[in-house]
């Protein structure tokens, strides 16, 4: 049986946040991935199976090694989804900084 994985569940994972962050200006396969962290290599594997099957990290071969790279139009959903978020705590501090400025200041 096939777990349908949630992204936001996915990139929750501290060690996730890191492959991701770490495979965004260059592809690299799972075993360099595994040399940046201090943790088993089945782990790491586990992490990049996950993050694959949410489609955030695509495979790539090249001969005989497996490349991960990042899947922009996935990473673009978040971001889609984050914005309003983002714009409605972006109106919320503008209008503080306003409220701050309209009151005199103290000597």
């Amino acid at each position: 049986m096939r777990l349908r994985r949630d992204v936001f569940q996915a990139i929750a994972d501290p060690t996730r946040r890191a492959i991701l962050l770490l495979v965004a200006s260059q592809s690299m396969t799972a075993g360099t991935i595994a040399t940046h962290f201090d943790t088993a290599r089945p782990t790491v594997s586990k992490h990049l199976q996950i993050l694959t099957e949410c489609e955030l990290l695509a495979q790539e071969p090249s001969g005989r090694e497996m490349y991960y790279h990042l899947n922009p139009l996935k990473m673009k959903e978040i971001a889609d989804f984050l914005e309003p978020f983002r714009q409605l705590w972006d109106d919320r501090f503008n209008k503080l900084e306003s409220l701050m400025k309209s009151y005199p200041s103290q000597p």
